[in-house]
């Protein structure tokens, strides 16, 4: 296999034409930085609760997988093999209550990627509708992903293709807060990829829904103006904004406390979403 890129989590190669194997790592990162220490059956989660989202949102749009089982015995369970697209330069972010950075800029402009928002919002608000919130996709090493405005987008990609991609975010997004709200889940924000495949189609990529990419509370926890209960990254995040880290190259060792909260909360969060225990889960398991 041919290595073609080496990304903060995920790992893609190469083995036959026009195919690639996307391997998720147990690899962590926070501010855009990996840190030295992996959290246990992360990949799987992923992989696992990604392929779980792209069929509950199959009908919406088409997406890049192939294969979960034709994948190297030894990858199995932490690889997906996909068509090979090409991936659009802009990470596609829904946000429907107010959080993260979104906070921060709403804070400190009213406004999220140029987006007016109402003044005396609080934090875990939910917003009116949900909204378009695109960042810049930075490489690895070189820096952090940066909000864009929908101009932004427009100049970058086009008009066709940022309505494009605009539309399918919110509908995306749209589909996956009425899943995880039956099952007691509020997700709060959420980013996607998009790639076009051979034939110029916009295709969903990368991962779904996940811990990683997603902003996840307990409906029955959620009350505004304070900082909500996180089952995803933000857990992480919290940890090590707390220690002093600069949030520069290297990012601190993770205490074997909070890698197993951490994988608590991710494993936690795949039963609940799927319905399914984590040991019967699609690739995954102890």
């Amino acid at each position: 296999m041919e290595l073609l890129h080496k990304g903060k989590v995920r790992d893609i190669y190469s083995d036959r034409p026009g195919e690639i194997l996307l391997v998720a790592s147990d690899r962590v990162s926070t501010f855009d930085i990996v840190h030295p220490t992996p959290i246990p059956d992360k990949g799987k989660v992923l992989t696992a609760l990604s392929l779980w989202w792209f069929d509950q949102v199959a009908d919406l749009i088409p997406n890049h997988v192939l294969s979960a089982d034709d994948v190297p015995a030894e990858l199995k369970g932490q690889a997906i093999r996909c068509r090979q697209v090409e991936i659009v330069p802009v990470e596609c972010i829904a946000r429907g209550y107010l959080a993260g950075t979104g906070l921060l800029s709403y804070g400190e402009s009213g406004t999220i990627s140029g987006v007016e928002l109402p003044p005396g919002l609080r934090e875990g608000d939910q917003l009116a509708e949900p909204i378009f919130t695109p960042s810049t996709k930075v490489p690895v090493g070189q820096g952090h992903d940066e909000a864009m405005t929908y101009d932004e987008v427009v100049a970058l990609v086009g008009a066709e293709t940022a309505a494009q991609l605009r539309a399918l975010t919110l509908g995306l997004y749209a589909r996956g807060v009425e899943r995880a709200r039956e099952r007691g889940v509020i997700v709060a924000d959420t980013k996607f990829e998009f790639g076009r495949d051979t034939d110029g189609r916009l295709v969903l990529a990368d991962e779904v829904f996940t811990p990683d990419s997603s902003r996840f509370w307990a409906v029955e926890d959620w009350e505004p103006g304070r900082p909500q209960h996180s089952m995803d990254k933000q857990y992480l995040r919290d940890w090590a904004s707390s220690t002093g880290w600069n949030k520069q190259e290297p990012a601190p060792e993770i205490p074997a406390d909070v890698v197993a909260e951490v994988r608590r909360r991710y494993i936690a969060m795949y039963e609940q979403l799927t319905g399914a225990r984590w040991e019967e889960g699609v690739g995954g398991g102890r």
